[in-house]
Formats: structure tokens, sequence, C-alpha cells
């Protein structure tokens, strides 16, 4: 059987979508951040990025970001009206890479993320089971083994519970 190489097009459409390993590991996450009482965890909330360009940055969508993970202050549901785009942003953005996705995008995301005040960014690669915790753009590390550690935001989880 011969197999086709994937057209642009094709890698597009599919690059946003998630995995098992995408979904599994941010279930997985989000269940640890909601155990600390000083945050409040939201998955795939849209930000609002009204007033900025985001034509300077290399993404797909020039409209709208989405983080995997979102971490606010403590807070409860919006009543008696929902969110649609959120105009506070988030301590922390976390992004987690799916099969299709490339690392300049996310590279970008990062990018955005801190131009838009976000304290923090984490990229999450569950085929290599690593994280990388942005202090800013230029501070970084790595976790593979032990305690993914935020220094910024006073967050220390073992990896193992995240990619248990």
């Amino acid at each position: 059987m011969i197999m086709q190489a994937e057209t642009e097009a094709e890698i597009e459409e599919y690059a946003d979508l998630g995995s098992f390993n995408h979904g599994y590991v941010q279930v997985r996450l989000g269940g640890l951040f909601d155990r600390m009482k000083e945050f409040t965890t939201v998955g795939e909330l849209s930000l609002d990025v009204s007033g900025m360009d985001l034509s300077q940055f290399d993404l797909r969508s020039k409209e709208e970001i989405k983080p995997d993970l979102s971490l606010y202050p403590k807070r409860g549901l919006s009543h008696p009206k929902d969110i649609l785009r959120m105009k506070e942003m988030p301590l922390l953005a976390v992004e987690i890479v799916s099969p299709k996705q490339g690392m300049y995008e996310i590279a970008e995301k990062v990018l955005l993320y801190f131009e838009l005040g976000v304290r923090s960014c984490w990229v999450v690669e569950p085929i290599i089971q690593a994280i990388t915790v942005y202090a800013s753009i230029g501070q970084w590390e790595t976790f593979t083994r032990g305690d993914v550690v935020d220094e910024k935001l006073g967050i220390r989880l073992p990896i193992d519970e995240i990619f248990a």
C-alpha cells in the first residue's frame, strides 16, 4: 500500500484537533490545578484580544487565542451570564502540543501570551513527557522528572502525576 503525503490543508485541518494523549494530559493537569485552593482552572477559554493586532504573530487564527488550560485566581461560575471571551488574562496559560502541531506555532502563542500580560506559560509535550515552564520569553526551564516548578506562581507538581 502506498502512503500519500498529507497536503498542507489536511495538516492544518487536523492541527487543532485533540488526541487521546492531549485530552488525557489536559484532564490530569486540570485536576491537579483544581486541588490548589487559590486557583480556578478553565479549559479552552477564548481570551479577548480585540485590542491587539494579531497579524504580527504567525498564527492561523487572527481573531482569538484559546489556551488549552488557563489558571485564574480563585473564582466561581459567572452568573447570571456566561463569559464567551475573557477580558481578564489568566495568571498561567498552558499549551499542550498536539500530534500535528508545530513548535513554531506554540512559540508564537507563548510570545502572544506574554504580550497580553499572562504571567507564566507552560508548554506540555505528552509524547516525550516534558513540560517547559516559561517565566518570560528569555527565561524557561524544561522538566522531565521530579517536580514541575513554577516559581513565579508558587506551583510545584509531581511530573509523574501529570503523565501517569
